[in-house]
């Protein structure tokens, strides 16, 4: 292999891992805003989600209940979000805020307590695809919950686009008003759509930690729950947009770790910076010109 194909191959691995936790976040993130709440809380539900996965695969051995542990934790973010926002009315910017505060203090302060150690899932390596040139290694050798998204994927999208729940959730980020008068629970659709937020985030952030990393860092998400809402807004509010964003953003990530290795000498900072500029310059230039969901982020209270 040339070394242009081998240095391709390393970035293009290293942004495919870095952006499959984008990925599940932001099928999460994308039914979220589709029923009208802008999820700001996202970033604790990744930060959550990987520390209860690397704390409940050291006690109990297992990577696999680390993962399954990070998704519970995901979604009960989320339950609180969708009580504070859908049932009493909190103002949804603020919750989000206050949560993801909360989140990385408490992750902050409980890592120093005691040493969660290390624990991985399986890398999984596909025969005979994996010898692909350039493309084999980047998709067909990945720790396997990568491969969650084959099925995630088709099934948000089926759910939120050809199915009943979609249709009433979708009519709930739209029109809430009109949706109400046909009989539709807009803030018990609202709620259940952030539970599905949350555990799509929080198997992003627990992939994260026992599947990329192997250990969990303090602030480890960094700012990903944000890079998730550019992703969706950065897509127009369509799921097959909304990934290609994560991939993009994803392999800004990727130069970042890849061309210092491989012996480029690029601007660290400018690196670092790279996919956050990237996500300010996609809700620059995607906000107006893409139409959102009508009641996006506006609370819905039922007239007396």
């Amino acid at each position: 292999m040339s070394t242009v194909a081998a240095d391709l191959e390393t970035i293009l691995s290293s942004g495919i891992r870095l952006a499959a936790p984008l990925a599940f976040a932001a099928c999460g993130e994308y039914v979220a805003e589709r029923a009208g709440t802008l999820n700001v809380s996202v970033e604790a539900m990744m930060l959550g989600a990987a520390f209860g996965s690397i704390a409940v695969a050291g006690l109990t051995g297992s990577a696999t209940a680390g993962l399954l542990a990070g998704v519970l934790l995901g979604a009960l973010v989320g339950s609180v979000h969708g009580a504070l926002s859908h049932r009493w009315h909190v103002n949804t910017f603020v919750v989000g805020l206050v949560l993801n505060a909360l989140v990385l203090g408490l992750t902050s302060y409980l890592v120093t307590v005691g040493d969660l150690g290390r624990h991985q899932v399986a890398q999984v390596s596909v025969p005979g695809l994996r010898d692909l040139p350039v493309l084999g290694a980047p998709l067909f050798v990945e720790r396997w919950p990568v491969y969650l998204l084959l099925a995630l994927v088709p099934l948000t999208w089926w759910l939120v686009e050809r199915s009943r729940w979609g249709l009433e959730l979708r009519a709930a980020g739209e029109n809430p008003e009109a949706a109400d008068m046909t009989g539709i629970r807009v803030n018990l659709r609202r709620r259940q759509a952030l539970l599905w937020c949350g555990a799509l985030a929080g198997l992003g952030g627990a992939y994260l930690a026992v599947g990329e990393v192997g250990s969990f860092n303090q602030n480890m998400t960094a700012g990903r729950g944000y890079l998730v809402i550019a992703a969706v807004i950065f897509g127009g509010w369509r799921l097959g947009r909304t990934l290609v964003g994560c991939a993009v953003f994803g392999l800004a990530d990727a130069l970042r770790l890849a061309l210092p290795a491989l012996g480029h000498t690029v601007n660290s900072q400018l690196l670092i910076s790279a996919p956050y500029l990237l996500a300010l310059l996609a809700m620059l230039l995607f906000t107006t010109r893409q139409r959102r969901p009508g009641a996006l982020a506006q609370p819905f209270r039922r007239a007396s």
